[in-house]
């Protein structure tokens, strides 16, 4: 436990975190890959050059500040950080070396402002924070490697199919080499897949897009706009470019906490831009599946019907009772049909939701970062609560607000 008076220092730090903790954190990164390189093998290199993990990371520190007094506060993103952790292989001891270079990384940047006293409260601090997130690992990987279908670590998936969903959008189907049972998900969670593309291994987690299948999973995957995979998206670009049929890729097991309560019947709001749709598609089925007495508004935005995935299996879906589905373009093309053009606004959604649901729907929210924020300052706007709307982020955590 920390000391009041350690909890006092961390609070005092609050306003220099506000002003330099990217600086901070972006050293604490420079000197961390310097001096074990081999941890390149497990972080995004393009969320680093792009300054997003500094960002992240800086916020969890500063959020972890401001609620010293009460960390359980911060519970639910240790749970969803320690999802990603667990998925990417973080273990017990990497933490001792990330605490060692942030204290470095602070000292280095505050300079004499970060007196001992600071440091040593910070260490302190750091050391509770780490045993939460060993704690939450801990039960994620016993979790994640027991029961029928699981393993551990990364394994051999062979790729049963690839199907092409859109112009940028192509369907990957996995299956165990010996075609046995797969690890149960709970749709909206992502698995994570491991290539090894030139000095490193590179690993992305990608959303799971159909209703769980005892011997398979599908995950389904933009290409993003590099030439090619040594440049942006490079695991994306190489897994459309060079991975066939019958090839072999690892994966880890299902993971995430960005999924349905399916012990409510409550209605259900899913809002998706471009490739968002995969986890929320996942939700969709299963719901129409396990539950299908529960209200279900789905509404998905894209620029165009060429960038629109599972044209088909929407239109199926749209059919089924307790179900609606809404497609929008933005720029759509001539003879392109859709159900409203633009963005979804306000007054928009209001003409496809009955209001008096509003205060029991649940809002789940998925697609790039500027989506989701417009999407939340609207749902907000018409007065769903706060604690009922749910998203996430393709990448480093990142707030809406």
């Amino acid at each position: 436990m920390l000391s009041q008076e350690t909890k006092n220092i961390i609070k005092s730090t609050v306003p220099v975190l506000e002003v330099h903790g990217v600086t901070i954190t972006s050293t604490f990164y420079k000197n961390l890959f310097s001096k074990n390189p081999s941890l390149l093998n497990i972080f995004n290199h393009a969320n680093q050059r792009q300054g997003n993990q500094q960002t992240a990371l800086a916020n969890s520190i500063l959020a972890a500040a401001q609620h010293i007094d009460s960390l359980e506060a911060i519970l639910p993103v240790v749970k969803a950080i320690g999802h990603k952790h667990r998925a990417l292989g973080v273990l017990p001891e990497h933490y001792p070396i990330v605490g060692k270079e942030l204290l470095i990384a602070i000292k280095e940047v505050l300079g004499e402002a970060a007196t001992p006293e600071i440091l040593n409260a910070w260490g302190s601090a750091y050391q509770v924070i780490a045993d939460v997130f060993i704690q939450v690992e801990k039960e994620l990987y016993a979790e994640s490697e027991s029961g029928d279908g699981a393993w551990k670590g990364f394994i051999d998936f062979v790729v049963d199919k690839k199907v092409v969903e859109s112009e940028k959008i192509t369907s990957f189907y996995f299956k165990k080499p010996d075609g046995s049972h797969v690890a149960p998900f709970i749709p909206g969670q992502y698995i994570s897949v491991k290539i090894h593309i030139g000095e490193y291994d590179h690993i992305r987690h990608y959303s799971l897009s159909s209703v769980p299948i005892s011997d398979t999973y599908r995950i389904s995957i933009k290409k993003e706009n590099g030439v090619d995979e040594t440049t942006n998206g490079i695991v994306s670009c190489y897994l459309h470019n060079n991975i066939k049929v019958g090839d072999r890729v690892q994966l880890a097991t299902p993971a995430g906490s960005f999924v349905i309560d399916t012990s409510k019947d409550t209605p259900l709001l899913l809002l998706c831009g471009g490739i968002g749709i995969s986890p929320l598609l996942s939700m969709l089925e299963t719901t129409l599946e396990k539950q299908p007495n529960r209200k279900v508004t789905f509404i998905t935005s894209n620029k165009n019907a060429k960038l629109q995935a599972f044209k088909g299996e929407l239109k199926k879906l749209s059919n089924t009772p307790n179900c609606k589905v809404f497609i929008g373009y933005s720029s759509p093309n001539p003879l392109e049909e859709c159900d409203f053009t633009g963005k979804l606004t306000q007054e928009i959604l209001e003409g496809f939701i009955q209001k008096d649901e509003i205060p029991t729907t649940d809002v789940f929210i998925c697609g790039p970062l500027s989506y989701m924020k417009s999407m939340n300052n609207v749902v907000s706007a018409m007065g769903y609560s706060a604690d009922k709307i749910n998203y996430e982020v393709f990448g480093p955590l990142a707030p809406l607000k």
